[in-house]
């Protein structure tokens, strides 16, 4: 899987005109199924990010987790992030997987941040969304669970 975490002091979730979600203080996470990624990857990578030191502490250092703040996670399903740009100048993407599989994945993957005690608001799989954020610091991360 693929994830793409940026601190956020807001963001939100819109589709055909309505808001469908909202955090605060926390994470909104762009995240990406692979055809080989299973629910052991989706709940791994979801550990993996409940535990990144991405907030400041009192000293104003990035030492803190979401967990240890009490930030919530705002999760997008963004295929894109399987984008082949190795020919010509349209992106490919048959690098994602099936969307099926992905919507499984992005649900497994947003239901094992809640079992580590993140709240979590979700986008729309599949739909047309716009998302509006506030980046705090910035701060932007990637990860891959194939590196």
């Amino acid at each position: 899987m693929r994830a793409l975490l940026q601190r956020v002091t807001q963001a939100s979730v819109t589709v055909d005109g309505k808001q469908i979600s909202q955090i605060a203080h926390g994470l909104l996470i762009l995240v990406c199924a692979m055809p080989e990624d299973t629910s052991d990857t989706a709940r791994a990578l979801a550990a993996k990010v409940a535990k990144l030191r991405l907030f400041k502490d009192d000293a104003g250092k990035m030492n803190l987790s979401i967990v240890q703040t009490g930030g919530e996670a705002l999760v997008v399903s963004q295929f894109t992030l399987a984008a082949d740009t190795t020919r010509g100048t349209r992106p490919g993407f048959s690098y994602a997987a099936k969307p099926d599989v992905a919507e499984a994945l992005y649900l497994e993957f947003a239901e094992a941040l809640r079992d580590l005690n993140i709240s979590v608001q979700t986008g729309e799989f599949g739909a047309d969304m716009s998302v509006d954020l506030t980046n705090d610091g910035p701060v932007t991360i990637w990860l891959d669970t194939d590196a």
